[in-house]
């Protein structure tokens, strides 16, 4: 009898793949998360400036910022030429509305500021406050 030899890998093959493939795992894995929590802290920065533009315009139209961020969408005062934002004022990346507050922090006209994953004042890291003046 004519043994026919067979394809495929054996179990001990498949073992060492997985094995190899859970070691690179743990090593990229953490790096690849911790740039979740830079992205949307840069986030974060980029949506206030975008938002930070539309209080400066609304600014010009109107002399004055306005007490709150929903006037950038919906007001009946008479020099209201919106809306300033082209959709509702964005949520922060950690679903969170942003702080603001006229008038501002240190002498500024406004202030906006998320608090970060937490939601919290203060903290470090993805914590951390991220505050436009």
């Amino acid at each position: 009898m004519k043994q026919t030899k067979k394809n495929g890998f054996t179990l001990i093959e498949l073992l060492i793949v997985i094995v190899i493939l859970g070691l690179l795992m743990s090593l990229v894995a953490p790096t690849m998360f911790s740039k979740v929590g830079s992205t949307k802290t840069k986030t974060a920065a980029v949506q206030m400036e975008m938002i930070a533009t539309a209080l400066d315009t609304y600014r010009l139209d109107m002399g004055d910022y306005p007490s709150t961020l929903s006037e950038l969408r919906r007001s009946d005062k008479p020099q209201w030429d919106g809306p300033y934002l082209p959709k509702d004022v964005p949520m922060d990346p950690w679903s969170n509305p942003y702080i603001y507050a006229v008038p501002g922090e240190n002498g500024n006209p406004y202030t906006m500021k998320s608090y970060g994953k937490n939601g919290v004042a203060g903290g470090e890291g993805e914590d951390a406050d991220v505050i436009h003046q």
